[in-house]
């Protein structure tokens, strides 16, 4: 597996990055959330940020499915990192 998948951290920003690669999720998130790209940039490694954006993958299963197999993870990753940002 890639990565660290005892880090939720490390696997939310991993995801983030994935997100951000394509412009029109990346889009999809900003207009979802509220962001602007710098409040994105600024806030990034803010555990209810990252939180926000594994949520985001979770509200829409392709997405949730396509990041963590481009992560080499299970989806179930994700969402147990979410989980743990949204305690932090």
């Amino acid at each position: 597996m890639a990565g660290d998948v005892t880090n939720p951290e490390t696997v939310a920003l991993q995801a983030l990055v994935w997100i951000l690669s394509d412009s029109g999720r990346a889009a999809r998130l900003l207009d979802l959330t509220g962001l602007d790209p710098a409040t994105l940039r600024a806030r990034a490694g803010e555990p209810a940020l990252l939180a926000a954006a594994l949520g985001f993958l979770e509200s829409y299963e392709p997405d949730l499915i396509a990041c963590a197999d481009a992560l080499d993870l299970s989806p179930a990753v994700l969402v147990d990192a979410r989980r743990q940002l949204e305690r932090a």
